[in-house]
């Protein structure tokens, strides 16, 4: 049977006071009855039946006998709803044309002007991060995402929302500020997350191309940017240019903070200053260059690092920069130096590992192999002099 509570309900949507509802309801239910019945059943009192029968009668709904007892029944709900849905259409589509005329008036102020205008959402520093993880979890297709060690840490706290979407198979990208590599954050940010650090100042995040939630380190407010088309576009070519040099740091995820930090920092050295550290020995000194020295001159020393540990270092570097591996074979004395990528893009990473090995009383023999589809694999032969 259908709930009389809800009839009642929806019949005051429509515009029929609480009590008309009411006793509408119990008529449609109870067919032709006495006035005090109706009180009875309706729950209303005997001293509002009269009047509400009388309001209801006004509105077409119910017929009231001349008789003693006076007895009442219900118009037919589709005769007697008729003329009200007919009238609720009419406002519908009044509206609709009230809005549509209001919209084209808005475009052609707009075309006037030569603008559009787009609009933007503030948010509280106690809202921004139910809002970040509402909007993660009604992602459809990528989120990318800038952040700084204060919005790294807020994105911590959305590890089941991240879980969720990536259940989804959603492509789900992160820069973040290379201090945070390794950090309490990162070790809390689900696998499948793929995570990449550069000098990143900002909180950005960019959900579907279509959506934006810029975040004010400084004092937690956000912004969100909806149905962004000049703004999304442009954020999208930032983060992807930035992300096209950042550094990945998969292979750095087992490791020790302090660990991952020396390594990107080598790799950062390395990429910055490297070229130019090779040009002037080659025309200063006419020498080969020392790469360590390199090092050695920015902070790092690899000299207490035994063969084993620089061996994983090359290797984490290798993995990084060339998507490639560094293995050593202790047997037969032989390291292999493996990178997927051509044009001598192993050899700055092969020269800091003949350096240390040279350092520790090594002699080393040098095979360099070049595959124009495998990429190119370099074996160094070791023994002690």
């Amino acid at each position: 049977m259908v709930n009389e509570h809800i009839l009642t309900v929806s019949l005051e949507e429509f515009g029929l006071s609480k009590y008309e509802a009411q006793a509408y309801v119990a008529l449609i239910a109870k067919g032709t009855i006495s006035a005090g019945d109706l009180a009875y059943y309706s729950e209303i009192p005997r001293t509002k039946i009269y009047p509400t029968l009388l309001k209801l009668e006004n509105k077409k709904l119910v017929i009231i006998s001349k008789s003693k007892p006076i007895m009442c029944t219900a118009i037919a709900p589709e005769d007697a709803f008729d003329g009200i849905i007919h009238e609720q259409i009419n406002k519908v589509n009044a509206m609709n044309t009230l809005i549509s005329n209001l919209k084209k008036a808005s475009e052609e102020s707009r075309k006037s002007r030569g603008s559009e205008e787009k609009r933007y959402f503030h948010l509280s520093a106690n809202n921004v991060l139910s809002q970040l993880q509402t909007m993660i979890e009604g992602s459809k297709s990528s989120i990318k995402i800038m952040t700084d060690q204060w919005g790294f840490e807020l994105l911590a706290e959305c590890k089941e929302q991240l879980l969720s979407v990536l259940r989804r198979n959603l492509d789900v990208k992160v820069l973040v500020a290379p201090a945070q590599i390794c950090s309490e954050s990162f070790r809390v940010i689900p696998d499948g997350v793929e995570i990449r650090a550069s000098d990143i100042t900002q909180n950005c995040f960019i959900f579907d191309e279509t959506e934006l939630l810029v975040i004010n380190n400084n004092n937690g407010k956000g912004a969100i940017f909806s149905s962004t088309d000049i703004l999304g576009i442009n954020q999208e070519k930032i983060f992807l240019n930035i992300w096209k040099n950042a550094i990945k740091t998969k292979a750095l995820a087992d490791m020790t903070k302090v660990e991952a930090q020396e390594i990107y920092k080598i790799i950062k050295i390395v990429n910055e200053t490297g070229l130019l550290h090779l040009l002037n020995s080659t025309i200063v000194s006419k020498k080969p260059a020392d790469m360590l020295k390199l090092l050695e001159k920015n902070g790092i020393s690899l000299k207490s690092k035994t063969l084993d540990d620089v061996i994983e270092i090359i290797d984490a570097v290798m993995q990084i920069t060339c998507s490639g591996h560094a293995n050593f074979e202790a047997n037969n004395k032989n390291i292999t130096i493996e990178s997927k990528l051509n044009s001598g893009h192993s050899l700055p990473w092969v020269s800091i590992l003949n350096g240390c090995l040279q350092k520790q009383g090594y002699k080393t023999r040098t095979v360099y192999q070049n595959n124009s589809n495998k990429g190119e694999k370099i074996h160094i032969k070791i023994s002690k002099n």
